[in-house]
């Protein structure tokens, strides 16, 4: 089992989220995650919020091993053909640290407050779906085409590529079984997605029969979920547990707001057990 930290950069200064980041590589930590909002999600609504992206180039830089990503940008945010340039620059300035995480987007108030267009989940998803498309095809460096319904690449070049080939990891963040969950098994590198164990372990193998349906091995979907290490701890081990049963390979762990306190006694005491799921 590995392991990456949620740094929560709601509410927080950039000092603040860089040694965050910073503490995570230091305890082994496997990934550094940020969120894609503009906007903070609990305490002060009007409260500091840094961009995502711009978080991970900051990140790449001022870190030298644990791999960053954002937990998850929306696809409805920026035009997938700069969420690919952004996500190459990243990639390149952490000597190929990204994870590049995407999904259909949610945050409905969000969206109205800014001027962001917010379609239905039907659309969203089909942008999603492209969107991984648009990504992929321009980061061969190659000349791509594409004719999708919302978005087009007309003999489309982009260069460099990205430090990974063929592509930064793209894990899709999602949970709709009937759309959601067979574009991830058509076009996840990774899955992420959220709720009881036992859900998890449904939802997964509902990918499994897209994945072999679109003639995917689906062991070579990674999987991953968050881990809360608010709970009592006897908890934590036994959802850790069921999701290592299920299959899930990666657990994001989200800072606590019980403080630092907390997670350095997960760290000390209840990570180096977990790892050997």
């Amino acid at each position: 089992m590995r392991f990456g930290l949620d740094v929560a950069q709601h509410q927080q200064a950039w000092g603040g989220i860089l040694e965050r980041a910073r503490f995570a590589e230091d305890a082994g930590f496997d990934g550094c995650w940020v969120f894609d909002h503009f906007k903070a999600l609990y305490g002060d609504p009007v409260g500091p919020c840094l961009e995502g992206w711009s978080l991970l180039a900051g990140l790449a830089a001022g870190t030298s091993r644990i791999r960053l990503g954002a937990l998850v940008t929306g696809a409805t945010y920026r035009h997938p053909s700069i969420l690919a340039a952004q996500a190459v620059t990243v990639d390149h300035i952490s000597g190929g640290r990204l994870e590049l995480g995407i999904g259909a987007a949610w945050f409905e108030r969000e969206h109205v407050e800014l001027g962001i267009d917010f379609p239905g989940v039907r659309e969203r998803g089909e942008r999603l779906d492209e969107a991984v498309q648009v990504i992929r095809s321009l980061m061969t460096g190659e000349p791509a085409s594409f004719q999708g319904r919302h978005y087009q690449l007309r003999n489309a070049v982009y260069r460099p590529q990205p430090v990974q080939q063929p592509t930064p990891p793209i894990w899709i963040g999602a949970g709709g079984e009937r759309m959601m969950l067979p574009i991830v098994a058509r076009r996840a590198d990774v899955w992420h997605g959220f709720g009881p164990a036992a859900e998890m372990r449904r939802k997964s193998l509902i990918i499994d029969r897209h994945a072999e349906a679109a003639g995917r091995d689906p062991s070579e979907i990674g999987r991953s979920s968050s881990l809360s290490i608010s709970e009592p701890w006897h908890a934590v081990h036994r959802r850790a547990e069921d999701l290592a049963g299920s299959g899930f390979n990666y657990l994001i762990v989200s800072w606590p707001s019980e403080g630092r306190a907390r997670l350095e006694e997960f760290i000390s005491d209840v990570m180096p057990d977990l790892g050997g799921l």
